[in-house]
């Protein structure tokens, strides 16, 4: 008998035991990763729509300046019975207007956060992004009763950071799928189409209230009758979120101003 083969030969089959043994190894690290990703707590994200077979839609408005567009906005919906939209307001607004909060909370419309000063989150310390959503919330629920659930950001901006501190503070950061560009004032034709032809099952609309857009009252009516002509019943953001599960995309970093936001106005 051969020495040489006898040794190779068992080298070998050492080799081909270590190599099954690894892969076996690296096999059951991968399964144990999958297992512990699904049990691994999501960080926050923005919600921007809720993937849902429903004909279901949430017409938001921001409102933070200005007093001439909100009660026009208001009539239109009641004279609509559309009994389900949610409204973001911003706290000094509110606090400057307190009879429209008032009519907007008794006509049994949700009202969400706005934050406090209107700028970019992203750019501040985490104390100070504490600071404005805090300021905002104890505003709000002075004026309403209770603190809102739901908050969008002012210019639509956020980062890591900001959601991380809305999660802390027991707020969903809402963003939108449609945006109207309502406060670019195109024409009240223009409005429509953009959401009617861009809205979707589960979608979120962002249109707005305050004094800069002079068009949305008119584009209201035409968008709830289209809409609803196409089978769309209207929910409010949090029933939306609540009537199905949530898969909303997750966004890390929104520090760069939104491209169709208004940096001013909304």
């Amino acid at each position: 008998m051969n020495p040489f083969f006898v040794f190779n030969g068992r080298r070998i089959k050492k080799v081909f035991f270590l190599t099954v043994a690894a892969i076996l190894s690296v096999a059951v690290i991968w399964v144990e990763k999958n297992n512990l990703s699904v049990f691994a707590p999501h960080p926050p994200a923005a919600v921007y729509n809720v993937p849902t077979d429903r004909k279901v839609i949430a017409l938001t408005f921001d409102i933070s300046w200005g007093e001439k567009r909100a009660e026009p906005i208001l009539e239109i919906l009641k004279a609509k019975n559309v009994q389900n939209v949610t409204f973001f307001l911003s706290s000094p607004w509110s606090k400057a207007h307190p009879d429209l909060v008032k009519k907007i909370a008794e006509s049994g419309y949700e009202i969400g956060s706005h934050g406090h000063k209107h700028d970019n989150y992203s750019q501040y310390s985490d104390e100070e992004i504490r600071r404005q959503i805090t300021i905002a919330d104890g505003i709000l629920r002075d004026m309403t009763g209770k603190s809102p659930a739901l908050i969008r950001l002012p210019n639509g901006d956020f980062d890591k950071r900001v959601l991380r501190i809305a999660d802390e503070l027991n707020y969903k950061v809402i963003q939108w799928d449609t945006d109207s560009l309502d406060w670019k004032n195109p024409g009240a034709d223009s409005i429509v189409s953009r959401v009617v032809e861009n809205a979707h099952e589960g979608d979120i609309v962002l249109m707005h209230a305050s004094d800069s857009s002079k068009q949305t009252h008119q584009a209201l009516p035409l968008i709830i009758d289209q809409l609803r002509a196409k089978g769309y019943e209207f929910v409010t953001v949090s029933q939306l979120i609540n009537q199905t599960e949530t898969k909303s995309k997750v966004v890390q970093d929104r520090s760069a101003w939104n491209e169709l936001a208004s940096p001013y106005f909304i």
